[in-house]
């Protein structure tokens, strides 16, 4: 586990680089923060080092967005918060995209976490009272 203290909107960037190289061969990605935490800041930054040039937004309705990296082919962006029952990840291909091998970046989780098999990388996110900043945790789950 790493953890990452008082980390400014600016400091994101930096910050998910060298999560990215902490993690090199892992590809599932599971933010994990409250409402407005960042969980989607994260994200767009992840794949803007990983070469996704298009806008990347939360897929609360759609639920996954899919994105072209330079670097990797496909890219996946979840998002389960509207998610009422697990049949409907599974539905729209959920095994498909993580067994893939691309990354997948995973916003609320909590309803499909029992079902991913493998190891994933949890990047908790927590909001100190009356700040900006982020503390995130960083560990293999």
């Amino acid at each position: 586990m790493k953890t990452f203290e008082n980390i400014s909107l600016a400091e994101i960037p930096d910050l998910t680089t060298q999560i990215l190289k902490l993690f090199p061969h892992h590809r599932i990605f599971i933010l994990d923060a409250p409402m407005g935490g960042g969980k989607t800041t994260f994200i767009r930054s992840f794949c803007a080092h990983l070469g996704v040039n298009e806008e990347v937004t939360s897929p609360t309705f759609a639920i996954v967005n899919v994105y072209e990296g330079e670097k990797e082919s496909e890219i996946y962006h979840f998002d389960f918060y509207r998610l009422e029952k697990v049949e409907d990840a599974f539905q729209i291909g959920f095994y498909e995209y993580t067994e893939s091998g691309n990354y997948c970046f995973i916003e609320w989780p909590e309803i499909i976490m029992p079902y991913l098999s493998g190891e994933k990388v949890v990047v908790k996110i927590s909001l100190p009272e009356n700040s900006d900043l982020r503390n995130v945790e960083v560990k293999l789950g």
